[in-house]
């Protein structure tokens, strides 16, 4: 039990905090008209095309979102999200975390049938966000990690389908919030990941191929458009990996011009390493924390 109520216990504090960061993050783009629901276009794979859709109305109007980060680092429930990336490059703290907690060759996936999500009831969830006043809520779809909430065609057994919960966490979620609210849901995504063998491959060769990209991002973005039809696309984790490699700009004219979300979907503007942020995509989130009014960091 103790497990299960620290497990659900960081998943609400992340919720609060994440709450606080979105609810001050003011959108610097502004739509240039967005009067109507259809979106203009078609648009076309590049910046300058792509950048001139306007924002949709909704987003414009809504001034309140909550950003749920939740996933196996959830169990440890030590520090941050990135949890393995900070045990595994030896930070100190994290190395005698583990030391002090788990047998000496514990290993970051023997999380993953600890994350049982037991506690977990999307309806309540809704109700409480529903409460709250939110107009529109961001849930983790997959982290740095590569743990994906739903069970992805392409991250086998290492999905929360497949372990752990045995749940499509972000399906019941989604169907809560749809049912019981008026809240636009939204999902987060990560480009990349951290250890998977695709991409550190990709990135050894330095981005002259695109393994990673095409065997499993770019899939798993139109699986979870197709899927779960989100009103926001947070995307982020660029790695160190150029716009160009990601194909940033095909896939965003696909999603405005032919996905099913194209009227009404939002996205940031985390879409690549190469001074992408703060400069094209829907709206800016430039870096965590970032406050446009104040040009600094702002305190939560």
């Amino acid at each position: 039990m103790e497990l299960l109520t620290k497990t659900l216990f960081l998943c609400l504090a992340v919720l609060a905090i994440d709450a606080t960061k979105l609810k001050f993050e003011p959108k610097a783009k502004q739509p240039k008209s967005s009067a109507n629901k259809e979106q203009s276009g078609p648009y076309f794979p590049n910046w300058d095309s792509i950048d001139s859709r306007p924002l949709p109305e909704w987003y414009d109007e809504a001034k309140f979102g909550i950003f749920i980060h939740w996933g196996v680092y959830s169990v440890p429930a030590f520090k941050t999200e990135w949890f393995w990336r900070k045990w595994k490059d030896g930070i100190p703290s994290f190395v005698l975390f583990m030391a002090k907690n788990y047998p000496p060759r514990f290993q970051y996936p023997d999380f993953a049938p600890l994350f049982t999500a037991e506690m977990f009831d999307a309806n309540h969830f809704a109700d409480v966000l529903k409460a709250s006043g939110a107009q529109y809520v961001v849930l983790t779809s997959k982290h740095h990690e590569g743990f994906t909430n739903y069970a992805s065609n392409f991250s086998w057994n290492w999905n929360s389908v497949d372990l752990g919960p045995n749940r499509d966490l972000v399906g019941e979620l989604a169907e809560a919030v749809r049912s019981r609210t008026d809240i636009k849901f939204g999902l987060y995504y990560s480009l990349f990941e951290w250890f998977h063998p695709l991409f550190l491959k990709d990135q050894a060769n330095e981005w002259t191929t695109q393994d990673y990209m095409e065997m499993v991002m770019r899939p798993q973005l139109e699986e979870i458009v197709n899927q779960y039809k989100p009103y926001v696309i947070w995307a982020d984790g660029p790695g160190e990996a150029p716009d160009t490699y990601w194909n940033s700009t095909d896939f965003l004219a696909w999603l405005y011009n032919e996905s099913p979300v194209k009227d009404y979907v939002v996205v940031n503007d985390r879409w690549g390493q190469n001074h992408i942020r703060c400069k094209h995509g829907g709206y800016y989130t430039c870096h965590d924390r970032y406050n446009p009014v104040q040009s600094k960091t702002m305190l939560l």
